[in-house]
């Protein structure tokens, strides 16, 4: 069974709509901000990578929580933006996938570039291995505790966007954080819109040289990690 198969039959993701915002069923959390969620993706996961600064052919963003990949098209779309050549590699690790109809439903909020349709389009007929132009992107199905420490790639840049610690603490454990860091690239970073102490000192421990930044929104603050 490959990694994309693991844990996939019957885990989907429960949603629930307030005022236009998916919430998960699961962890009662929103899947994005209240308050502009294209805003806090680029405030926290581009902007708090440094990009597209550090963009060069064959860069890779790994991501904890696709949800409704609306981060992958943020950076998607940077890339474009920046004019950048090659190719930007992106893996992302998600136990609930979202429908594809409550993918368009969220999508449907903001402005996106072109390639949201083709994702979606992907998306509908089960591929997980998807070309968005210039973007390679595969999404690994499947409790991230287990795939992974079973992945043989490494990043660039991390964002790690699993819901709230103290509402999924599993995605926020210190071993599964050390795992982020053993498939860090030197030089690498990542980024959260948590400050929570507890992730801080466990990004600490994994490699990371930590910082507190200011969050997004009624977030006060945000964590950046090199």
């Amino acid at each position: 069974m490959g990694l994309g198969q693991i844990e996939r039959a019957g885990q989907t993701a429960g949603i629930e709509w307030r005022d236009g915002v998916p919430v998960s069923t699961l962890f009662g959390d929103p899947y994005f901000s209240l308050s502009d969620g294209l805003a806090e993706t680029r405030h926290v996961f581009l902007d708090g990578n440094d990009l597209p600064g550090r963009f060069r052919d064959g860069f890779h963003i790994a991501e904890l929580g696709f949800g409704t990949g609306l981060n992958i098209l943020a950076a998607a779309a940077l890339w474009a933006d920046s004019g950048q050549s090659g190719t930007l590699t992106v893996t992302s690790f998600e136990a609930y996938p979202m429908s594809v109809d409550d993918m368009a439903r969220a999508h449907a909020a903001f402005d996106l570039p072109p390639l949201a349709a083709d994702l979606r389009a992907a998306w509908a007929g089960g591929a997980r291995d998807i070309a968005l132009g210039p973007v390679r992107l595969r999404v690994i199905e499947g409790n991230a505790r287990a795939t992974l420490p079973a992945w043989d790639g490494a990043a660039d840049a991390w964002f790690l966007d699993g819901f709230a610690p103290a509402r999924n603490p599993d995605l926020w454990a210190a071993d599964l954080l050390a795992e982020v860091g053993r498939h860090t690239r030197p030089g690498g970073t990542c980024a959260t819109y948590t400050a929570a102490g507890h992730v801080r000192r466990a990004l600490a421990a994994a490699g990371f040289e930590v910082t507190r930044a200011p969050g997004h929104g009624r977030k006060r603050h945000m964590t950046r990690g090199r």
